[in-house]
């Protein structure tokens, strides 16, 4: 029996319904995003287009602050310090990667911890890693997302994530591994070191694929009836149109006929990171307007 398809786009829907009412009851203090672009990432356009869709559609002023791809890291980290102070924005993101002569980790620091909507800050790293009140990466949570509100919830399940990324293994490790609701789980964690993943994705409850390699899960890989969520996004050449088209980690097809619910790629976790994004403007919002 084919897998139950998890739609990303009607869970982004949902919470995007709900962060206007949540904007409604601000006392007319409009959310704020601020996205910082260093050069012309063609591979960035979509999200970014998508980000400038969602604030338009909930009703959160976004901007777009672009830099030119030389630009110094003295001049990265000022253009971050004066959004910081700005109050028009309540949430900044820097969009990845940067170019090769940034210090990212720099950067990423220089982001003030209550406007770091993406929760890159080593400051909200850490404090993922204690439980404590904090800024999820907004893919992360998107995924944790994913899975509760389809009614696939981690809690006490065998999560394997294949792929050990600062923006989506190693928190969502985190995330899922905390002892709260819509967590709980047990929690492996496969990467490029690690000798045989199938062993272990073959025990899994759920398999997160966050690896960037297309087709890396197959069919062999997946244990009857497991929840797949594909992280992936790769661009590859079509056979049959000879165009460039998307495609995840997962081998959808086969993968498909095993597995008991998977998120297709477009329109699986895509949708659901931008609306989370979202979602932490409004509650820094939210908390800024209650001091």
């Amino acid at each position: 029996m084919p897998a139950e398809i998890i739609d990303g786009r009607a869970i982004a829907a949902s919470i995007r319904e709900e962060l206007k009412d949540r904007i409604a009851n601000l006392g007319g203090v409009k959310p704020g995003l601020a996205a910082v672009v260093v050069g012309d990432d063609p591979a960035a356009a979509s999200y970014l287009r998508g980000i400038a869709r969602g604030c338009e559609a909930v009703g959160i002023h976004h901007e777009e602050v672009r830099l030119p791809e030389e630009v110094t890291q003295d001049r990265l980290e000022e253009t971050l310090s004066s959004l910081n102070q700005d109050d028009r924005f309540h949430g900044i993101i820097l969009q990845l990667p940067l170019p090769r002569h940034l210090d990212t980790l720099a950067a990423e620091s220089a982001i003030a911890p209550e406007k770091d909507v993406d929760g890159t800050n080593p400051v909200s790293a850490g404090r993922l890693l204690l439980g404590e009140d904090t800024f999820f990466p907004s893919t992360a949570h998107g995924v944790k997302e994913l899975l509760v509100r389809s009614g696939h919830s981690p809690e006490g399940r065998h999560v394997v994530i294949c792929g050990r990324s600062n923006i989506v293994g190693k928190p969502l490790a985190g995330i899922l591994m905390q002892k709260q609701a819509g967590a709980n789980a047990t929690v492996t964690v496969c990467h490029t070191g690690t000798r045989d993943m199938a062993q272990f994705t073959r025990t899994a409850d759920i398999v997160v694929a966050a690896m960037g390699r297309p087709a890396t899960i197959t069919a062999d890989m997946i244990r009857s009836g497991a929840v797949v969520i594909d992280v992936g996004v790769n661009q590859v050449l079509d056979p049959e149109s000879d165009k460039p088209r998307l495609v995840g980690d997962v081998d959808f097809d086969p993968v498909s006929q095993v597995a008991g619910a998977i998120t297709p790629v477009p329109g699986g976790t895509g949708p659901v990171t931008t609306a989370v994004l979202l979602s932490n403007t409004v509650l820094a919002a939210e908390r800024l307007s209650s001091q």
